[in-house]
C-alpha cells in the first residue's frame, strides 16, 4: 500500500504541474494573442497616417491643382469640377455706406430677419431685435407663393416693430440683401433662377423661377416698402463684411458644416463672359469649390466608402475630407476597422456602424481632451458608441485618429487658400507681377485680407492652428506675415445687410 500511495502522491503532483504548464501555456498564448491584436489596430492607425500624409510638397501640388482648376472653370461653362459661378457682384462696401439695411438669409429650415444702421466710417450697428424663426415644416413642401407670403409676413412685422426707435426712411424704399443658400443660377446682382432645392424643400413650382422676384411679388401683395437690392449666398456675404472692415480682403472661406470659397477675380481673366458688361475691372466669383477634385489629394480606402455610400457619389471630393459634416464619420470609420480586427473595443459595437453618430463638435472634445485619463474620450465612447470600459491606451489610440483626421483636412483647407491666393498672384511666387507693389528703391509685398468663416476654424482650436501653420508653411516666411486671416462672424445676415448698402439707389460705388 505504502508504494502505491508513493506512486498516488508523485501522479498528483506531476498532474498539477501539468495542469499549471497549461494555464501558464494559455495565459501567454492570450498574451500573444492580445499583443498581435493590438498589432493590427495600430497597423490600422500607421496605414490610415500614411495615406492622410500632407507633406508641404504635396500641398504645393494641391495649391497647382487648385489654381489650374480653377483657370479651367473660368474658361469655359463646365471646364472644371469647380463650377466658378458668376456673383455679378462689382461693388463690395468699403465702410463709407450710411443708412438703414436689411438682411434677409434663408440657409435652411430656420430664416432669419435683421436691420443694420450704417453711419459711414466702418461703423455699424446692428440693432436689437435680429429674429430667428423655423419655416413650419407643411410651407417647406407647399406651394411656392405660400412660401414666400410667409416670409413676406414676418418681414412685415419686423418692420412694423420698429416704432421710432429706429431712424425714419422718409418713404424711400427699404432695400434688402437676401442669402439664399440653395443652388441658383445668378442672373444680375439681384436676380436668379432657382436651380433645385434640397435641405429638404421640395417646392416644384420655384424651381426655374427667379427667386428675388417671387419675394418681391409677395412684398408688393402685402404693400411693404421693400425689394431685394443683392441675392447672394453666404459665402459671399463673408467677403461683402470682411472688406466693409478691411479693403484689403480679397476672399472669403467658409469651414462649417460645407464648405465653400469666394474671392475677387479680374474681369479680363473671366474667360467665358468675354464682353459681359462690366463697371469695375473685377468681379467676385463663387468658386463652389466644396466640388474641387485632384489626384494630388490624400484619399485612403476610407474616403472611398463614405463616398460611394454617399447619396451624391462623385460629388464634393474636397468638401468631404475638409468639412464639419464628414469628419466624424471618417473617424468612425477608422473605429469601425478596428474593432474588427480585433476586440480592443469589446465585442458589442452596434453604435459604430451608424452613419454620422460622431459630430465634429465631438471629434473635437476628443482630441482636445486634456484630462491625464482621457475622461471625455470615455464619456464619448461610452456615451455615444456605447462602448464601456476602454483602456487608456486605446482611447489615446482614439484620440490619435482625430488628430489625423483633422490635421488632414485643416492642411489640405489651407493648400485651397493659397491656391485662390496663387491665381489672384498673391502668394508671392511670382516677383513683382505676384503681389508685390513697388515702393520707391525697395519692392514689398501687398497685404492680403482672407475672411474666414464657419465653426470648425472658429470654435476648434487645433483645426485652426494646423490651418494657420499649414499656410505659414506652404508661403514661407517672407510671404507668410503679409497674407492675414480675419474671422468674420454673420456674413450671411450682416453681409448681406451691408452689400444691399453698397448698392442701394443712394449708395455709391465702391470696390
Amino acid at each position: 500500500m505504502g508504494s502505491m500511495g508513493k506512486v498516488l502522491g508523485v501522479g498528483l503532483v506531476v498532474g498539477c504541474a501539468v495542469a499549471m504548464c497549461v494555464v501558464a501555456g494559455t495565459m501567454v498564448g492570450k498574451r500573444v494573442k492580445s499583443r498581435r491584436r493590438w498589432r493590427k489596430v495600430v497597423k490600422i492607425l500607421e496605414e490610415f497616417e500614411e495615406g492622410c500624409a500632407t507633406p508641404v510638397e504635396k500641398l504645393r501640388q494641391v495649391v497647382d491643382a487648385m489654381a489650374v482648376e480653377m483657370h479651367a472653370g473660368l474658361a469655359s461653362e463646365g471646364g472644371s469640377k469647380l463650377k466658378m459661378l458668376l456673383t455679378f457682384v462689382q461693388n463690395l462696401p468699403n465702410g463709407s455706406e450710411r443708412g438703414v439695411y436689411y438682411g434677409l438669409d434663408l440657409g435652411g429650415t430656420n430664416f432669419r430677419v435683421l436691420r443694420v444702421q450704417l453711419g459711414g466710417q466702418r461703423s455699424a450697428i446692428l440693432e436689437p431685435g435680429v429674429e430667428r424663426q423655423p419655416i413650419p415644416e407643411h410651407l417647406m413642401t407647399s406651394t411656392s407663393e405660400e412660401l414666400f407670403d410667409f416670409i413676406a409676413a414676418s418681414l412685415q412685422k419686423f418692420v412694423e416693430k420698429e416704432g421710432n426707435g429706429s431712424v425714419a426712411l422718409e418713404g424711400k424704399l427699404r432695400e434688402l440683401g437676401f442669402t439664399f443658400s440653395f443652388p441658383v443660377k445668378q442672373t444680375s446682382v439681384s436676380s436668379g433662377i432657382l436651380i433645385k432645392w434640397t435641405k429638404g424643400f421640395s417646392i416644384h413650382d420655384t424651381v426655374g423661377k427667379d427667386v428675388s422676384e417671387c419675394l418681391n411679388q409677395a412684398l408688393e401683395r402685402r404693400g411693404l416698402d421693400m425689394r431685394v437690392a443683392v441675392l447672394i449666398n453666404d459665402t459671399v456675404g463673408t467677403l461683402a463684411l470682411g472688406h466693409y472692415h478691411d479693403e484689403d480682403t480679397v476672399a472669403a472661406v467658409i469651414i462649417g458644416t460645407g464648405t465653400n470659397a469666394c474671392y475677387l477675380e479680374r474681369s479680363d481673366d473671366i474667360i467665358k463672359c468675354q464682353g459681359l458688361l462690366t463697371t469695375s475691372g473685377a468681379m467676385v466669383v463663387n468658386m463652389e469649390w466644396g466640388n474641387f477634385w485632384s489626384s494630388h489629394l490624400p484619399r485612403t480606402s476610407y474616403d472611398i466608402e463614405l463616398d460611394s455610400e454617399s447619396p451624391n457619389p462623385n460629388d464634393q471630393g474636397f468638401e468631404k475630407m475638409i468639412s464639419g459634416m464628414y469628419l466624424g464619420d471618417i473617424v468612425r470609420r477608422v473605429i469601425l476597422k478596428m474593432s474588427q480586427e480585433s476586440d480592443v473595443f469589446g465585442l458589442s459595437f452596434s453604435k459604430l456602424s451608424t452613419p454620422f453618430i460622431l459630430r465634429s463638435p465631438l471629434i473635437a472634445a476628443m482630441h482636445e481632451d486634456d484630462s491625464p485619463d482621457l475622461r471625455e474620450v470615455a464619456r464619448i465612447l461610452g456615451e455615444i458608441l456605447e462602448i464601456g470600459d476602454v483602456p487608456l491606451k486605446v482611447r489615446k489610440l482614439v484620440v490619435k485618429v482625430c488628430d489625423v483626421v483633422t490635421r488632414r483636412a485643416a492642411r489640405l483647407a489651407a493648400a485651397g487658400i493659397v491656391g485662390i491666393l496663387k491665381k489672384m498672384g498673391r502668394d508671392g511666387s511670382g516677383g513683382i507681377a505676384s503681389g508685390e507693389v513697388r515702393g520707391g528703391s525697395h519692392s514689398k509685398m501687398r497685404r492680403t485680407v482672407v475672411a474666414i468663416e464657419g465653426a470648425l476654424y472658429t470654435s476648434y482650436t487645433l483645426f485652426r492652428e494646423y490651418l494657420n501653420d499649414a499656410i505659414a508653411d506652404i508661403l514661407g516666411e517672407d510671404i507668410s506675415p503679409h497674407v492675414v486671416l480675419k474671422v468674420m462672424e454673420d456674413g450671411s445676415g450682416m453681409g448681406a445687410a451691408v452689400l444691399a448698402a453698397a448698392y442701394s439707389s443712394s449708395g455709391q460705388d465702391t470696390l
